[in-house]
């Protein structure tokens, strides 16, 4: 065989194979083999039988191999066949064998010729064979038969594919004599992934069923459409043969003497043939074995590695023992304490990049949501000088008061003051929830046991939902107190003298509740307060339709530009009378809306009264408005049914009067500042006091406890049916793995090798034309055949082998790429791209 000493490497692939594919990782560590790839018809499953010398496989018409079959032969001294689905049981009828090939096709694909991509494994064991591994696939076909879907043509390209296009798999590419070869489906495909030529063979059969005066020399020859591997011919029983149960022991000798009584082939009797195909075959993948076997071994030994710990933990796992369920439940709640306190209060360590902690959402709630909620409920100008008017004339009554009275400054921050309930308590709320979600966040490493799982959950969202009820009665006691006594000694209170002082009719907007670090001489127009993307989403598609824009706001105005390179400034919006309101999303669209107009009616933008602007999440859209508050611009008031039902009044206000309630407005403005720095700053004291704290206290001591307490410390630890797959699963694959390296490493690759031939012109395989004529012009008569059909385009390329990029390393049979021809097709070729190649599951 020119190979000694490595005769055992293709049962070794064959040991390789079995042990992985009871694990389902054969196709991802991409085995050594050879795939036979035809169109229908063609006589791939003869050339397997007379590899075999026996009839075995399916037959019939249209397509007949719908499932790929993986044919391991294996030289012994007795003669049998066994399926690894049918582990033990051997067949020595192969009458049997085919009919078992039958029976587990259908029993995945149905009777009504369709397709699946799980193999069947056989192995043979025989004294007439040479130890050989190869796969048989489904013929190519064109139009769909029987239940086949529509595009069932896409579905078998993909699944040679799913075969070809890995480094580790020779091609064995058969083609009938009595059609042209330049249309060759197998050859083709062949190309597509091997473009070099370095992993396919040609088979060229029925070359006993040319036309009288034709014959396929420069074919075989290598001179007509040349192969880097060479071409070989077979002469196949025919049907009637098959019919008259020819013996194929008789079918090979009649082979021979076809190609020893053919004038075109009588030269090259010694390199024709099934047995010369064979025992090339052998040697071919022998070799490649040899050539892949140190990239197969690393594969497997850093997939060995990456699962020993893992491996090593499940192998002393004991799951009924009292003494491991303790520690566990001991252990996971103390992690899940850990987690749930880093969650909250950060960690430099596993920071997560892709969104918002629980701590950090709550952050943003604090200072973001909260601060946004206060402002939307502020009173605005007019109503608020109604309500003063209301309350002096009414504190006077019949009389006309001659001094301001102080009663009316109380009433009207009374109300106010209460007012802040409802959003100091959807703040409790917000901060709940979301601890809620940190707890669900949490446990998901809890999902080996369901049963602990829901307990956790359900104890820790109990003691969140108390702990909330307690913070919602602190809060509404914070407000009660500020309503029971209205401190006018106050430091930051005005007092009534400076509140004259301030009388100024002309007073523009006050900046209610931006007290404190806040509340400063507003910024230069300079300071950026915040920058992103926005899009524009109200400008009709006349005009160019929604598009994104890159926002700057300040304190004075709001830009935007055509990129974030800020170069192209698109337009700058002066802040002055601007207020924000909410969109609702449209039907059709997951973005968040909110709007900016202007209070005095004028177009905000061009023509356009308002500007919609679109976020990706609620989160950026509430982080915009209240980086929008911080610039002034405040949300529009919502007014309640039943306010303001007397605005429509008019008073005939005297100056004295108007004194008064502008003097009462300057008053109720300071104190309300005091309140709103107050509870700015009590809120997320009191909630991080008696809700946060409280919870991870809880957690930390508690927990554990309330666990014990349920009495069903065996239930709770009860593994989920996932996590015992799970483990199954790994000390599978990790003993297989194992195996496979014990196995690798009792072989010696030390030994000679014959070297791949050198690289052949190519370039004569070319997309399908409408004709069919051979490239060159050879000296005798060559194959001819008819016109192919015209069909799609063909699905997109594959991902796996790349024809880009640098070239391609020194080929492990020794021989290097030549250095005039580039690791590409040449120029003038069309090339076609193969179809894609479906993810593994």
């Amino acid at each position: 065989m020119g190979n000694q000493g490595m005769e055992e490497l293709i049962p070794l692939v064959n040991r390789l194979q079995d042990v992985f594919s009871t694990i389902g990782h054969k196709c991802n560590l991409d085995m050594p083999q050879i795939a036979v790839v035809g169109g229908q018809s063609t006589g791939k499953s003869s050339v397997l039988e007379n590899f075999v010398g026996r009839d075995f496989l399916p037959r019939g018409s249209g397509i007949v191999t719908r499932r790929p079959l993986i044919l391991q032969l294996v030289s012994a001294t007795t003669e049998y066949g066994e399926f690894l689905h049918c582990k033990g049981k051997k067949f020595t009828d192969f009458d049997e064998v085919r009919q078992e090939i039958e029976t587990e096709t259908q029993r995945l694909t149905g009777v009504n010729k369709g397709i699946s991509p799980v193999p069947i494994n056989l192995r043979v064991h025989s004294p007439h064979v040479l130890n050989l591994t190869l796969v048989d696939l489904p013929g190519i076909t064109k139009v769909p038969v029987g239940d086949q879907p529509a595009d069932i043509e896409y579905q078998i390209r993909d699944m040679i594919m799913q075969f070809i296009c890995k480094d580790n798999c020779l091609i064995l590419a058969v083609t009938p004599a009595n059609t042209d070869l330049a249309n060759s489906d197998a050859l083709k495909l062949a190309k597509d992934v091997d473009p070099q030529g370095q992993r396919t063979i040609g088979v060229i059969t029925k070359l006993d069923l040319m036309d009288e005066g034709t014959d396929a020399r420069d074919i075989l020859e290598n001179r007509l459409l040349p192969l880097r591997r060479g071409y070989i011919g077979v002469v196949n029983r025919s049907q009637k043969d098959i019919d008259g149960k020819k013996d194929i022991k008789t079918a090979l000798l009649a082979e021979n003497k076809f190609f020893l009584s053919h004038p075109a082939y009588s030269h090259m009797v010694e390199s024709m043939g099934t047995p010369h195909l064979q025992r090339v075959l052998n040697q071919q993948l022998t070799n490649h074995i040899r050539a892949t076997l140190p990239a197969f071994r690393s594969r497997l030994l850093s997939h060995f590695l990456a699962l020993n710990r893992e491996a090593e933990e499940y192998r002393h796992y004991r799951p009924e023992d009292p003494a491991r369920k303790t520690k566990a439940l001991l252990q996971l709640i103390q992690r899940f304490a850990v987690d749930f306190e880093k969650l909250i209060e950060g960690s430099g360590d596993n920071v997560d990049t892709v969104e918002l902690s629980g701590g950090a959402k709550i952050n943003r709630i604090f200072h973001e949501r909260f601060p946004y909620e206060l402002v939307k409920i502020e009173f605005d100008e007019r109503e608020l000088r109604r309500e003063i008017t209301y309350a002096i004339k009414n504190i006077h009554g019949i009389r006309t008061g001659l001094f301001t009275p102080d009663m009316a400054f109380e009433a009207i921050v009374k109300r106010h003051i209460v007012r802040l309930k409802g959003p100091c308590v959807k703040c409790v709320d917000m901060v709940a929830q979301e601890l809620i979600t940190t707890v669900c966040q949490c446990t998901n490493k809890l999902s080996s046991f369901p049963k602990l799982r829901e307990e956790t959950e359900k104890i820790v969202t109990t003691e969140i939902r108390e702990q909330e009820s307690k913070c919602k009665d602190q809060v509404l006691l914070l407000i009660d107190v500020q309503l029971a006594y209205i401190n006018t000694n106050h430091e930051d209170f005005i007092g009534f003298t400076n509140a004259h002082q301030k009388i100024n009719p002309n007073n523009k907007k006050s900046v209610l509740g931006m007290s404190g670090n806040q509340g400063v001489a507003p910024p230069s127009s300079l300071i950026v307060i915040r920058k992103g993307w926005l899009t524009i989403s109200n400008i009709s598609i006349i005009k160019g339709g929604a598009k994104e824009y890159w926002f700057i706001l300040t304190a004075q105005s709001l830009s935007w530009f055509k990129d974030d390179e800020e170069k192209e400034k698109k337009y700058m919006l002066p802040l002055d009378n601007l207020k924000l309101r909410d969109v609702e999303k449209g039907f059709m669209s997951n973005k968040c809306v909110f709007a900016i107009f202007n209070t005095e009616l004028r177009n905000v933008y061009k023509d356009y009264r308002f500007l919609e602007l679109a976020c990706d999440s609620q989160e950026e859209m509430d982080s915009w408005k209240a980086s929008l508050l911080r610039a002034g611009v405040y949300p529009e008031k919502v007014t309640v049914d039943g306010e303001g039902c007397g605005a429509s009044e008019t008073f005939s206000i005297d100056p004295q009067l108007e004194r008064q309630v502008e003097t009462i407005r300057n008053l109720v403005d300071s104190y309300m500042n005091i309140i709103d720095k107050a509870v700015r700053d009590l809120m997320p004291k009191t909630i991080m006091h008696l809700m946060i704290n409280n919870v991870k206290e809880f957690i930390g001591s508690e927990l554990l406890a309330q666990l014990y307490a349920l009495g069903e410390r065996s239930v709770l630890m009860d593994e989920s049916p996932e996590m015992e797959r799970r483990r199954e699963e790994v000390l599978r694959t990790h003993t297989a793995l194992k195996e496979a390296l014990a196995i690798i490493g009792d072989i010696s690759t030390s030994t000679c090798s014959t070297p791949l031939p050198p690289p052949v012109d190519s370039s004569w395989i070319q997309p399908r034309r409408a004709t069919s004529s051979p490239s060159p012009k050879p000296p005798q008569k060559t194959v001819t055949g008819p016109k192919p059909q015209t069909r799609g385009p063909a699905p997109a390329a594959p991902a796996g082998p790349s024809r880009s990029g640098p070239p391609a390393p020194p080929s492990a049979d020794g021989l290097q790429q030549s250095a005039g021809r580039p690791n590409r097709a040449p120029p003038s070729v069309p090339r076609r791209h193969p179809p894609a190649i479906p993810k593994p599951r």
